[in-house]
């Protein structure tokens, strides 16, 4: 290579720098941000993620608008994030479901890894077995025991196929040998309204969307899905102490964005992120929804993605569960 191309190669670099170091510094990328949600207002992730958007915009100094695109277990909402424009103006509270589940059972239009570029871990929470009062079934023991007596007789509300809420339902069908029939919705809101009218007999609910229901005694809790008891619910057992050990069904939702979106666009998105989860104000009220921050790295949230997908995976193929 002669001195002079040298010379030119250099200046290219370093205009390159520039560019990405100019991006970087334009930041907000516009004045209206759009935080897209997966699922229909009034259930936790939209509640969570209000709750985000209201300190991250007072920070930032812009608007940070929700936009529910419910439907297919939050796979629109994905998509339309994929295909987002590449200034980092779209980001989207993303869920396990569409970004770990449901690549495993069905063809999508988008591709989790390669097509999302992931920003920070939200919130991680478990479910909660939830049985409507028109049921009459009062303890976990109980619903077990009536499933194995009426296999198919009993339906479970999730929030779409492939969604935690779907998936621990199939794995409490495989580990306690029930057969109990999975009815998907559109979100949290559309399924409780189910439940409470007594259309369907159960649900793994988020805390958020059913406590005002329990309080109120429409509806009955049963266990909780995770490896711990609920700090709201600690007389509620866990679905593992409960005579399946091992059973661990977590929900979360976490922050992606277009791989459009350059890194240092992505770099922001995540400082800027982790600030407000780390916000006592912010994690209180989302404590009191029982979604618990879990800010992090973008490294150790592709790392955390990568497991569950290899976890869920693996379920999938054993249980042969498809999308239909």
């Amino acid at each position: 290579m002669t001195k002079r191309n040298t010379l030119q190669a250099m200046a290219c670099m370093a205009l390159a720098c520039i560019g990405l170091n100019a991006s970087a510094q334009t930041f907000p990328p516009k004045k209206t941000i759009t935080m897209v949600v997966g699922f229909a207002a009034g259930g936790a992730a939209d509640t969570g993620a209000r709750i985000i958007a209201k300190k991250l915009g007072e920070n930032i100094g812009a608007s940070v608008v929700i936009d529910n695109k419910p439907g297919a277990g939050g796979n629109i909402a994905h998509q339309f994030a994929a295909q987002g424009p590449a200034d980092g103006s779209v980001i989207l509270f993303g869920s396990v479901g569409p970004l770990t589940i449901a690549p495993h059972m069905m063809k999508l239009p988008y591709d989790p890894v390669k097509d999302l570029s992931p920003i920070t871990m939200g919130v991680n929470f478990p479910n909660v077995l939830v049985v409507g009062a028109h049921t009459g079934i009062k303890t976990f023991n109980e619903f077990v025991a009536y499933a194995r007596k009426n296999p198919g007789k009993i339906d479970f509300a999730s929030t779409g196929a492939g969604s935690a809420s779907h998936l621990a339902g199939e794995l409490l069908n495989d580990m306690a040998n029930i057969d109990t029939v999975h009815v998907p919705y559109k979100g949290g809101a559309p399924a409780m309204q189910d439940l409470i009218g007594g259309r369907v007999a159960a649900y793994y609910s988020t805390l958020s969307t059913s406590l005002p229901h329990i309080e109120s005694g429409k509806l009955i809790p049963l266990a909780s899905t995770g490896s711990m008891r609920l700090p709201a619910l600690p007389k509620i057992p866990t679905i593992a102490e409960s005579g399946f050990p091992g059973f661990s069904a977590t929900n979360w939702y976490a922050f992606v964005a277009s791989s459009k979106v350059p890194q240092p666009i992505l770099d922001r998105w995540n400082t800027e992120l982790v600030k407000v989860l780390k916000s006592p104000d912010v994690v209180e009220q989302l404590n009191s929804h029982g979604l618990t921050p879990q800010p992090g790295t973008r490294e150790e949230f592709a790392k955390y993605m990568a497991k569950e997908s290899a976890t869920w995976g693996r379920v999938i193929r054993e249980r042969k569960i498809t999308a239909d």
